[in-house]
């Protein structure tokens, strides 16, 4: 028999969303499957839509916005299945996007998390922004895609079919073995949203399990459709996040100089954001460092009782993408040395 497949949509005023890409969800094939829209208090007649249209997607509301992470850990409690699917509600799916995923996963125990190819729904031959074909870190902790580095985004020629280890993948599409979220807990809720499925990767990482990205699987995601990529918001979760997940899974004495790296690169973002005239985007930055060490003996609580070297781990360049992508110029990760 198929392992049982839960796949969750969450959901906070996407109505839009669902009437697009919901009806595709629908039509997956994969015979042991239900699909739930996990509501966060919407404002919007979402729920009523999906009660008079999708009567067999079964719906769990919860009381209030809890954001990205909370609110899938509170549904997730809801939930019986063997795997669970974390799926953007700007995510147009094939029918045979599931069961791919599912039988990689299921030849190796090691694997906890997997996602498929992550392509751009408005133009399906391109890789997209959260994910691609798979999520890799640098030295200092910048994450970048086999496909995507910063902002520019390679075409899909199959240039990346294979199934090898990442570091890290996309929460638009993210397929988790129920037992390996039970076992750490689930996402960060003090994350909110953004990098919490790095962190999640990460920890598991730490105590041996592996993540990977499946080629013969792929979805088409529009991106920025909760929280806009031109966001100060967004930039501010980015920096606040990126250093918080470095203080919880890095070895203290790592964690320690490179987040000390990081907090210069920061500055020298914030200056290029003033000359730019971006002043709410270089604000955003100081609120994320102001967040961080406001919260640090709290984050210190939460570190990972094993925290491995990062160069110990499978999708790591040993270096900085910062410096081959602005210095070098290397724009395509086929082109990286790693």
């Amino acid at each position: 028999m198929e392992p049982s497949v839960a796949v969750v949509i969450l959901n906070w005023n996407g109505k839009s969303f669902l009437e697009r890409f919901l009806p595709s969800v629908v039509q997956s094939n994969y015979g042991n499957l239900q699909i739930i829209v996990a509501d966060n208090a919407s404002t919007d007649d979402s729920i009523s839509f999906i009660a008079s249209n999708y009567p067999g997607v079964r719906v769990i509301v919860n009381d209030e916005n809890y954001g990205f992470a909370e609110g899938y850990n509170r549904a997730l409690t809801k939930v019986d299945a063997d795997y669970f699917v974390l799926l953007n509600s700007d995510v147009e799916v094939p029918e045979n996007w599931i069961k791919p995923v599912i039988e990689l996963m299921q030849s190796d125990q090691k694997i906890a998390i997997a996602q498929p190819k992550i392509k751009w729904q408005q133009h399906k031959q391109a890789f997209e922004y959260a994910g691609a074909a798979g999520g890799f870190i640098d030295s200092y902790g910048f994450t970048f895609c086999r496909g995507r580095i910063f902002d520019r985004l390679e075409e899909d020629y199959g240039q990346y079919n294979s199934n090898l280890p990442i570091f890290w993948a996309s929460g638009a599409a993210f397929f988790i073995k129920s037992k390996a979220w039970k076992e750490v807990g689930g996402l960060d809720p003090d994350l909110f949203a953004h990098m919490e499925e790095i962190d999640l990767c990460w920890r598991l990482k730490n105590i041996g399990y592996e993540v990977v990205c499946c080629t013969a699987a792929e979805v088409y995601h529009v991106g920025g459709g909760t929280l806009d990529a031109g966001s100060p918001f967004k930039s501010y979760l980015n920096f606040r996040n990126n250093l918080i997940i470095m203080q919880k899974n890095l070895p203290f004495g790592e964690a320690t100089y490179k987040i000390f790296i990081r907090l210069w690169l920061d500055l020298a973002a914030c200056i290029q954001f003033m000359l730019k005239g971006q002043f709410a985007f270089a604000f955003s930055i100081n609120k994320a460092h102001f967040q961080f060490f406001k919260q640090i003996f709290r984050t210190s609580e939460k570190r990972s009782k094993l925290q491995l070297p990062l160069n110990q781990h499978q999708g790591v360049l040993n270096g900085s993408i910062v410096w081959r992508y602005f210095v070098k110029k290397i724009g395509k990760f086929s082109d990286i040395s790693f």
